[in-house]
């Protein structure tokens, strides 16, 4: 059969790939990817990048540019075919991988390369191509006897499907759940823009009156502005207890027991390795040298946030009670109250904040800031192949009319389309010959769709969202690096690996910047200086309990995977107490069950690595510090970041590359200063 998935096109044919094309396009590439990296081994004892590394890289960017596709509209136009056969290649993937890591032949072939004369001739990307290879063969057990080889390989596997599982739970846990509201009173507080998106959400039911669901839009919305208590208690608890024991749903689609093998399998694998636990394991590819170095960060920062923290919600606890009558402050109120307590302090509305943020301007300014920036040129294309009608296609040129990489967006929030924001890349920067294959990334996010003639309408905190995966999207894009495995993201230590996308949120808080991205969606007049003094007013408003809440996380996530006992199993809600003991100023309910649905570190890469968000906050606040100095557009501070960060994507070290746009190592101070907390 003609399959889409074996052409090796550099963008992918979504309109024509077929779930059942998907495991036999798998099967046929592993197969030709295993047959030539035999073939490559024997046919020399004499190894060198040429003959053993390059047509390596080669096979395997076929297989990067057939899974990526299928990977990706398994996350945006989930069906149960293309789940099954997406399931279906996820222990042959993880097989080869293991396979390859455990590799013999594999590894002593690296290892001469690296002990040989030509290593001093490489350069600087491709000896950390071949110092990480090093490193990850042991990670992947090269040295274990086989009896402990076969054990990784089955735990790899293991752990690849229950991912799979736990992110299948949380997507149809959040789909099943609905609530058809007859009478629009039942609904006051929503805003005009919320009930039109509830409107047109119950007639793609076919239902009349008003839908509300658990897709992000829709939830937010209820939990800031519906008057309804009952309403918002009953959309609280569906929401977080989904793919739960608790709730509407109960034992459903319950992610417990995928969480407990989940933790076992990643301490034995650790134990496996001759690490101590599964903390240690994740450190071993990341900046953070050890264990105590993560904790002392994350609770020195807990320490300066916590009094701070505690004013906020004794503020908020004393308005709700003056202004409300409200003594009993519940999770479900914190959104709504908070809201009012914004309105009432600052004079700020979201909703009005909204109207300024159409995605008409938001988009073409944020390209136009990157423009200023870096000098670059992004433009439009139509006529390209597609997974759905909302998605637009865009290229990149530098300003020598270099094209440097191609993007796809997919911002609006549907069924069948994984919760979130997130950039993957479709396809990386390699040099083949004389020719460099252009990096191309998707965009995703989940904000509200469209309303009839009204264009999408941005809140700042997706305005924020946006600019951070575009800013992942550059790093990947923008990268120099003509070697597979250090180019863009590739090889970037996982917790430096937010620091361009944390970088690029700075400019949604700029005056300069907010002019390019802002304008009235029916009048188009700009911000005007008094709605944005406000929002600066606000930039801080619970920046404390925002903070402990970031920190409570990164706390849990590290201290499930450091402190694991196989005899006593996850404790992950024994845990997370104890670390709410700790930093937490806002107890949830019992009935909530927030790592049921914390697909970051039960189903993607941030396990024992949740806190690189805080680390790279740091990262990104004192690179962005410079631009404070010299100014946000000044072309010559933008350069340097381009150069020194952007451009060499993981072929250094990120700290040495920090350093060299720095001129020093990273301090906390910025931080602080920008989160209005006192350093």
């Amino acid at each position: 059969m003609n399959n889409p998935l074996l052409a090796n096109s550099t963008l992918p044919m979504f309109s024509q790939i077929l779930p059942e094309h998907i495991v036999p396009a798998i099967d046929q590439l592993l197969a030709e990817a295993r047959s030539a990296i035999e073939q490559h081994l024997k046919a020399t004892q004499t190894y060198t990048w040429e003959n053993l590394i390059e047509p390596l890289e080669n096979v395997e960017d076929r297989l990067n540019k057939a899974w990526s596709p299928v990977s990706h509209m398994n996350s945006v136009i989930n069906s149960d075919a293309l789940r099954d056969a997406y399931n279906a290649c996820l222990p042959k993937l993880s097989a080869y991988s293991t396979e390859m890591g455990q590799n013999e032949a594999l590894f002593k072939a690296y290892r001469f390369i690296a002990e040989s004369a030509e290593f001093a001739t490489l350069d600087t990307a491709q000896q950390k191509i071949i110092r990480n290879a090093l490193r990850d063969f042991k990670l992947s057990g090269v040295d274990l006897d086989n009896e402990k080889k076969q054990r990784y390989k089955e735990i790899s596997q293991e752990l690849s499907s229950l991912a799979s599982n736990y992110e299948e739970n949380l997507m149809d846990a959040t789909n099943a759940w609905s609530k058809v509201i007859r009478d629009e009173q039942d609904l006051a507080g929503l805003p005009e823009s919320a009930l039109a998106q509830a409107k047109q959400t119950a007639e793609s039911h076919n239902e009349t009156g008003w839908m509300i669901t658990l897709q992000f839009p829709s939830y937010l919305a209820v939990m800031t502005y519906a008057d309804d208590r009952e309403l918002r208690r009953e959309h609280y608890e569906a929401f977080s207890t989904r793919a739960s024991d608790q709730g509407p749903h109960a034992g459903r689609w319950d992610n417990s027991e995928l969480m407990e093998k989940i933790m076992a399998l990643r301490h034995e694998k650790a134990k496996l390795l001759g690490f101590n636990n599964y903390a240690e394991l994740s450190l071993a590819t990341k900046m953070a040298e050890k264990p105590d170095d993560v904790t002392h960060f994350l609770e020195d920062l807990a320490d300066r946030s916590w009094r701070h923290a505690r004013k906020d919600l004794a503020e908020l606890r004393e308005f709700t009670k003056q202004h409300y009558g409200i003594n009993d402050l519940q999770s479900w109120d914190l959104g709504y109250y908070s809201e009012k307590m914004r309105q009432h302090f600052y004079q700020l509305s979201q909703e009005e904040v909204k109207t300024y943020f159409p995605i008409t301007r938001v988009l073409p300014g944020l390209f136009a800031i990157v423009e200023k920036l870096y000098g670059l040129q992004i433009s439009e294309l139509t006529g390209f192949d597609s997974w759905h009608p909302d998605v637009r296609f865009f290229e990149i040129h530098d300003k020598h009319g270099q094209l440097r990489g191609q993007f796809y967006t997919d911002l609006y929030a549907r069924a069948k389309k994984r919760g979130g924001a997130w950039m993957d890349d479709c396809v990386g920067r390699k040099k083949f010959d004389d020719t460099i294959q252009t990096p191309v990334a998707y965009l995703t996010c989940n904000f509200t769709p469209p309303t009839g003639d009204t264009p999408a309408l941005l809140t700042h905190d997706e305005v924020t969202t946006l600019f951070h995966e575009f800013g992942h999207g550059l790093h990947h894009m923008l990268t120099q690096v003509d070697h597979l495995g250090v180019s863009g993201i590739n090889g970037v230590e996982w917790d430096a690996v937010e620091l361009p996308s944390q970088f690029m949120e700075n400019w949604c808080w700029e005056r300069e910047a907010l002019a390019l991205i802002s304008g009235h969606y029916q009048t188009g007049k700009p911000l005007s200086d008094a709605l944005f003094d406000k929002m600066l007013a606000a930039k801080n408003f619970q920046a404390g309990m925002i903070m402990v809440r970031q920190l409570e996380f990164s706390l849990f996530d590290f201290r499930i995977h450091r402190d694991y006992d196989p005899e006593k199993g996850g404790r992950i809600y024994e845990t997370l107490e104890q670390v709410r003991e700790q930093v937490a100023v806002v107890r949830p309910p019992k009935f909530n069950r927030f790592a049921h649905s914390f697909s970051h570190i039960f189903a993607g890469g941030y396990a024992a690595g949740y806190y690189s968000y805080k680390w790279a906050e740091v990262l990104s606040s004192d690179a962005f510090s410079l631009f404070e100095e010299k100014g946000i557009f000044d072309q010559e501070t933008g350069h340097a970041f381009l150069t020194n960060i952007l451009e060499r994507g993981g072929s250094q070290d990120a700290m040495e590359l920090f350093i060299k746009f720095r001129g020093r190592k990273p301090t906390i101070d910025a931080l602080l200063r920008h989160n209005g907390i006192a350093a």
